[in-house]
């Protein structure tokens, strides 16, 4: 019987199983695949949050949804077309979010006695037998088996036989969305050109699951989806965390300074440690210090050495570097510090997303201690704003927080490659050099109160260093009460000041006329503008802003909102954008909040807004 092709417009797959099953791997080179092919694509990768749960549990979950289609896509997908289920608790875990009538490619090796008792499941009570999945197409076959089979040539073990399972449900899965497996064997052959049984093992399993889809008769369709438009240029399949790393090379190369990164290793952040460790042939230096306080005093050594210092870390890893933010905001340093969030407070969610550190981003530190704070709005917008966020700060001479999450962190789409020619220039304000022998002021001051550090070892440009407040113009220790007031003002409005060097606030969607405001931030930006873009085709006239510069706010912020006398805002946390919004321009807002370590659906928002307007 030959299959049936139907075209739909997008597709939102997930494969979910246990976390060595090899999920992620499977669903990154599914992604890559349909990038290749010309389609559009977001991705949410949704980790397990314990290391190592215990096999066949529903903790030790993994789970890779991509959501891919001939048209623009802003999110990962509320609900999945496609459950490919390795085990019953995978599809435990997942079920409710799979589409009625979607369909599950299920594993039936995954629900024997054994895997349905670790899933908390009467093991009379199969799942696959009892009638409960009706209004899903159930395909089930037991994969397991078939892998082992299909490898039994190259003599593997049964635990390596077993682990190329991953590679023969993505061939299945190919056949069923028509696109070529050429690429994958491409990276099994590269990934493991040290171990070619291991590799001829998992692209024979590669193309037995493509063809077992042909001829199994199993599925009756195959499903059709057409190459999205895009704008002419070179592209490639970027996460947050490696635009995050580029972005920071390119604000190296075209400030003309080395980087170095100072940090020590944290969930969801330790990729952007991996990928500059890469790079070590662009002046680029890493340290994996032994803990986060070592992290960010190595950077801001490196600052005052004339370099372009760097620290990541996630929200735990930034309340241990809170002194030392407070010490370079002192010294009046540049210095660029990633927090990329994760569900919280204290080991919390290491693997969830969550946009709970923006009031520590503001205000998490003793004293009066302003910075610049930027945030990213999808994956590839990493790449811009940790560049605009070193740019701010090595021409300000103020910290700047770059804030990122784990759904952007992880998640990938397709980015239009930037030449280091289509951004901005960055003019640091180190002086290396003196050559009318003036006498030097070390907080001396520009227009703007930014002032020129020298670095040390440059004749002539002596000065005190350290963390006791400074005299103003000097640099000497000062304990007058006036100066430090003085001092505390001038560094608020350094901050202040750089609302003249950032772009004013634009609508994404709307203008002034439209009947309601709806205010994001951060990794929120898909869900928020597919949701205002269904409601105004829907005949709701709802306008939106997404805030990327949130310290200081873009000076027409508050004439945009004064426009408004409905006003939402949409944020993963229990209100924190809402209270400064609320404090600085005196707006009764109305919050729509999400704590769950998974990101905003779609309806989630739509409903809120929808409840509040009737």
């Amino acid at each position: 019987m030959s299959s049936v092709k139907t075209k739909v417009d997008h597709v939102v797959v997930k494969f979910a199983g246990d976390s060595g099953d090899g999920v992620q791997l499977t669903g990154t080179q599914f992604a890559e695949t349909n990038a290749l092919f010309g389609n559009d694509i977001a991705t949410f990768p949704d980790f397990p949050a314990e290391i190592r749960a215990p096999l066949g549990t529903v903790p030790g979950v993994s789970g890779y949804q991509i959501h891919f289609g001939s048209s623009e896509i802003l999110t990962a997908g509320d609900r999945c077309d496609v459950l490919v289920a390795l085990n019953a608790a995978a599809l435990k875990t997942n079920i409710k979010s799979l589409k009625p009538n979607g369909i599950i490619i299920a594993n039936s090796d995954g629900f024997d006695e054994k895997n349905l008792r670790l899933a908390g499941i009467d093991e009379n009570d199969n799942p696959l037998n009892n009638g409960s999945l009706s209004n899903y197409t159930v395909y089930t076959t037991d994969i397991t088996k078939q892998t082992k089979s299909a490898v039994a040539e190259f003599g593997l073990g049964n635990k390596e036989s077993e682990r190329c399972k991953n590679m023969f449900v993505l061939g299945i899965i190919y056949w069923l969305f028509d696109r070529d497996p050429a690429n994958t064997i491409h990276f099994i052959e590269s990934h493991f050109k040290k171990n070619e049984l291991v590799a001829n093992a998992n692209i024979k399993a590669l193309k037995s699951g493509y063809n077992f889809g042909e001829t199994s008769e199993l599925f009756s369709n195959q499903y059709e989806i057409s190459a999205a438009s895009y704008q002419p240029g070179l592209y490639r399949s970027i996460n947050g965390n490696q635009a995050t790393a580029l972005g920071l090379m390119a604000a190296s190369v075209n400030s003309n300074l080395p980087l170095f990164l100072g940090s020590y290793p944290i969930t969801p952040a330790s990729d952007i440690l991996h990928e500059l460790s890469k790079h070590k042939g662009f002046e680029v230096m890493t340290f994996q210090a032994e803990d986060e306080i070592a992290g960010i005093c190595s950077a801001i050594g490196a600052s005052y050495g004339g370099k372009l210092g760097i620290t990541t870390s996630s929200g735990p890893g930034i309340a241990l570097k809170t002194e030392a933010i407070g010490l370079a905001t002192m010294l009046e340093l540049p210095l660029v510090i990633c927090n990329i969030q994760r569900g919280g407070p204290s080991t919390g969610l290491p693997t969830k997303t969550e946009q709970a550190d923006l009031l520590q981003a503001l205000y998490g530190r003793n004293g009066e201690c302003p910075l610049i704070v930027v945030a990213a709005s999808t994956p590839s917008n990493c790449y811009e704003m940790v560049y605009m966020a070193c740019k701010l700060s090595l021409e300000h001479t103020i910290p700047a927080m770059f804030l990122s999450d784990g759904y952007l962190a992880n998640g990938a789409e397709p980015w239009l490659i930037k030449t280091l020619e289509e951004l901005p220039d960055i003019e640091p304000h180190f002086i290396t050099d003196n050559p009318n022998q003036a006498d030097y002021q070390p907080y001396a001051r520009q227009e703007d109160l930014s002032r020129f550090h020298a670095v040390p070892g440059t004749p002539g440009m002596e000065h005190r260093i350290g963390g006791l407040e400074k005299e103003t113009i000097t640099g000497n220790i000062s304990y007058d009460p006036a100066n430090h007031e003085t001092m505390v003002k001038i560094r608020a409005a350094k901050v202040e000041n750089v609302a003249d060097y950032i772009p004013r606030q634009e609508y994404v969607n709307g203008n002034n006329n439209s009947k309601a405001l709806i205010i994001g931030w951060g990794s929120t930006y898909g869900s928020i503008t597919t949701a205002v873009r269904e409601l105004n085709h829907e005949g709701l006239d709802i306008a939106q802003i997404h805030i990327q510069y949130l310290s200081p706010f873009p000076k027409n912020l508050g004439e945009i909102i004064g426009n408004f006398k409905q006003v939402f805002v949409a944020e993963m946390n229990n209100g924190q954008l809402i209270k400064v919004i609320r404090d600085k321009y005196m707006v009764d807002a109305i919050g729509i909040n999400k704590i769950q370590g998974q990101p905003f659906q779609v309806m989630e928002i739509k409903e809120s807004i929808k409840q509040y307007l009737k």
